[in-house]
């Protein structure tokens, strides 16, 4: 893995400091900053290897929403006749698309927690943990700050971002489609009920991150107030002060994809994915919170194939706890991103090469918050390419 990187873990993740960053990097870099971000027209390809002073593409970002759709390919999901067009032709054209970005492991539940956390996956978590079992250390940690062994549910000492957010004073919450209780996860060492669809509930634990860290869920009431099901979201984005830091949106088994046909009788796939942004995604983008300071990102969580299972970008390699995170290979695939802010340009497409390690990257960076787990050996964050002069 590239050498890790440490951002320094002293300065206040406050929208003032954004603020202060900004300004000094326009009086320092003055018309080369202009000339660096000018948006230009839209529909323009980023370079991919341009280097670019940081605080010159860090906006002040108050607000990340992040939304994960399943096991789609860049070429499906964006590709031409994709079966998503609000996904790939309305919602595209108001953001950045980002052609490289890549999954990093398989099955679902270890991008969804290198998304959170930046670590990489064990047996347990490639085979998307049917039970839920704690993880067992086998000896100790190794860089860039990866616990070894095997299991399911990390202990309290394995750091992630919600908790980085709640000691600077930031709010968080996962919102979980068709979650019965906050914060709902299966007991210690039992079989995990929420594994497959029913007709009853189309909720998939695997898909919520948070409940694989014992520093959440050892917190009852700490969980019950973050993880909670989608519906809270409505009544949170009618102002900025009730809408959380960082919003992570899981839609269910039927609305993320993941089932071709669903549970309830209704269509799956790409489809159920298009009709569920459409009613969702709007609700962020009009929101005080978006349209003031919000970066919104859409992705999937890996491939849907065993080719591009097996690729990865980024210096991604095997880990301490799997020789290959894929299914061949280091990586979940080649599945695409597209990033929407008031502070990028609508049309664009960056073809630098990014990951889920990136994106924890990008958002620890954004709140002033030092890198965690593969998120400190992530080559790169969202630049020029992604943020233009505001």
């Amino acid at each position: 893995m590239p050498r890790p990187v440490s951002p320094s873990a002293d300065r206040p993740p406050t929208r003032a400091r954004h603020l202060a960053v900004l300004g000094t990097a326009l009086a320092v870099l003055g018309v080369t900053l202009t000339l660096t971000l000018h948006p230009g027209p839209a529909g323009r390809t980023g370079s991919a290897d341009r280097a670019t002073p940081a605080a010159a593409v860090t906006p002040p970002i108050g607000h990340v929403f992040v939304i994960n759709i399943e096991n789609k390919s860049f070429a499906r999901t964006w590709g031409s006749g994709s079966a998503a067009p609000y996904l790939a032709g309305r919602l595209r054209a108001k953001g950045v698309l980002l052609r490289h970005y890549y999954a990093t492991a398989h099955h679902s539940l270890g991008n969804y927690l290198a998304q959170v956390s930046g670590q990489g996956p064990d047996s347990a978590i490639q085979g998307d943990c049917p039970r839920y079992t704690a993880f067992r250390p086998t000896r100790s940690d190794v860089a860039p700050q990866q616990a070894v062994g095997n299991g399911c549910v990390f202990p309290r000492s394995v750091r992630t971002l919600p908790r980085q957010l709640s000691k600077a004073g930031l709010d968080w919450k996962g919102y979980l489609e068709d979650m019965a209780r906050p914060c709902q996860h299966p007991q210690p060492g039992a079989t995990d009920p929420w594994f497959r669809a029913t007709a009853a509930s189309q909720y998939a634990t695997r898909h919520n991150p948070f409940v694989y860290f014992a520093s959440i869920t050892s917190r009852p009431a700490y969980c019950r107030a973050h993880v909670v099901n989608l519906d809270r979201l409505s009544a949170d984005l009618q102002a900025t002060s009730t809408t959380p830091a960082l919003s992570y949106l899981t839609p269910d088994l039927c609305h993320d994809g993941h089932d071709r046909s669903c549970a309830d009788g209704g269509p799956g796939g790409l489809p159920a994915v298009n009709a569920w942004l459409k009613t969702w995604v709007p609700r962020i983008l009009h929101s005080p919170a978006y349209q003031a300071d919000g970066l919104l990102v859409i992705t999937a969580d890996e491939s849907d194939g065993v080719a591009q299972d097996s690729s990865a970008c980024c210096g991604e390699g095997p880990g301490p706890n799997a020789a290959r995170p894929g299914i061949k290979g280091p990586g979940g695939g080649r599945v695409g991103a597209l990033a929407l802010s008031p502070y990028a340009v609508p049309g664009a497409t960056s073809t630098r090469a990014y990951n889920h390690y990136s994106l924890l990257a990008t958002i620890e960076d954004l709140f002033g918050l030092d890198r965690i787990g593969y998120a400190r050996t992530a080559p790169r964050t969202f630049g020029s390419d992604v943020f233009a002069a505001h």
